[in-house]
């Protein structure tokens, strides 16, 4: 039963660490910037 509830808090922090990752879209510069620059596409 132990290994069952380790198992599912290995499962859960995996997936919690992943799905905090990376941005989905293009990089958009902040407001105020002192240095604009263009960023790639990709």
């Amino acid at each position: 039963m132990i290994r069952k509830w380790i198992l599912a808090a290995l499962i859960v922090a995996m997936a919690a660490s992943i799905a905090a990752c990376g941005r989905k879209g293009k990089p958009e510069t902040p407001e105020g910037s002192r240095f604009p620059r263009t960023y790639p596409t990709e």
